[in-house]
């Protein structure tokens, strides 16, 4: 027995999206990327997609975004308010780019940030809340709106793990101003690499389009809200550069791909789903260890696990045992990421105390969770932590 952390979703549509490229001899980003991107779009239920070449790539395209819109731009300098539970590109972009950090802890049952500390780091000096929907869970954005209502902050979601989450009848990643998608191989939808940026707004989609292919004005349409109108001339457009880009584009495969993982997101969220409610079932009532509290409705990256103070074994012991049983196991995402060195190069400061961030930290991890039914796998798990 065993238990991957993670799963193809693929089978012949996959393959045959693939062949289709493969026989146009157009491999670079076209035709089957626009159709992903508006197809996404539509999924999601917002007006716009960027697709790029990752999911870090998309944190990366939407600050970057912020930094050259006509009003309301971020500065260097401006603070950001970040939970301190992420993936490490939710925050190097705001490095990248001369932000200023502020890490505010975690909810330990939800592993979202925490509403109360969030509200009482939110100061006249706060130009944007970061929220990450961690393991699939969305925030409480009725309550995150409410704390933003009337003030100048611009709410932005790092979604890449959470496809598929719903609020209040609403798709995460699609709350904020903007909202990032990651499509890597173990997250909800696989497209080899690739990510996706979603906004209502018309001026910054057309920004990442233009910065996701070097800056230049090939990609945006003729009268644009970045360099006004373009020349008629095609020659005079083909090396024109209007902001300092990036070479983010995916391949054609990727957005091929795409379209047929599209087709089957709704049955593989309600799999996760089904093996969710059957984990939950299963370790509500264990006595030592503690499971993801759900906010809305989540999609299930994986299921996390955290160890009591009390429990009678280390977390080192219970990894070596789950090791041991081929049950694969990682970390609650990059843990307590104000802890590693890499800080020496950012601007930042930490609100408050980061206990929970801590805590889970040191205590925490978690398996993964797939688009087919897992109840051996789940039961084989609560055997080994019985």
């Amino acid at each position: 027995m065993s238990y991957p952390l993670a799963s193809s979703t693929w089978d012949q549509d996959e393959y045959a999206a693939i062949e289709r490229v493969v026989k146009t001899g157009r491999f670079t980003m076209g035709d089957e990327v626009a159709t992903f991107e508006k197809r996404f779009a539509d999924w999601v239920g917002s007006r716009y997609a960027v697709m790029v070449n990752s999911g870090s790539s998309a944190n990366l395209a939407m600050i970057a975004s912020l930094m050259f819109r006509s009003k309301g731009r971020l500065k260097r300098g401006d603070e950001v308010i970040v939970p301190a539970v992420s993936w490490s590109t939710t925050y190097c972009p705001l490095q990248q780019y001369g932000l200023k950090l502020k890490f505010v802890d975690i909810d330990r049952d939800t592993l979202n940030i925490d509403l109360c500390a969030l509200r009482s780091a939110i100061t006249d000096t706060t130009k944007a809340i970061l929220a990450v929907n961690l393991l699939g869970n969305p925030n409480d954005f009725g309550e995150i709106t409410g704390l933003i209502e009337g003030k100048n902050i611009a709410l932005l979601e790092d979604n890449c793990e959470s496809l598929g989450a719903v609020f209040n009848g609403k798709q995460a990643g699609t709350y904020g101003l903007m909202g990032t998608f990651s499509s890597f191989f173990s997250h909800h939808i696989s497209t080899m690499e690739g990510g996706l940026v979603v906004t209502d707004d018309e001026e910054l989609y057309q920004i990442m389009l233009c910065l996701r292919a070097h800056g230049w004005t090939r990609s945006l349409p003729s009268a644009n809200l970045v360099c006004g109108e373009k020349s008629e001339d095609p020659f005079l457009e083909a090396f024109r550069f209007v902001l300092p880009g990036f070479n983010l584009r995916p391949l054609e495969i990727s957005g091929a791909i795409g379209q047929e993982q599209l087709k089957k997101l709704p049955g593989m969220i309600a799999e996760r789903r089904k093996n969710a409610m059957y984990f939950i079932d299963r370790f509500s009532s264990h006595p030592w260890l503690r499971v993801q509290q759900e906010v809305g409705e989540s999609s299930w990256f994986g299921f996390s696990l955290l160890l009591t103070e009390d429990a009678p074994i280390s977390r080192s012991d219970l990894l070596k045992i789950l090791s041991n049983a081929r049950v694969d196991v990682r970390p609650i995402v990059a843990g307590n990421f104000a802890k590693n060195d890499v800080l020496k190069w950012f601007d930042y400061c930490i609100h408050s105390r980061l206990e929970n961030a801590e805590y889970i930290d040191s205590h925490g991890f978690f398996v993964g969770n797939h688009h087919f039914s897992l109840v051996a796998e789940i039961d084989y798990l609560y055997s080994l932590l019985t």
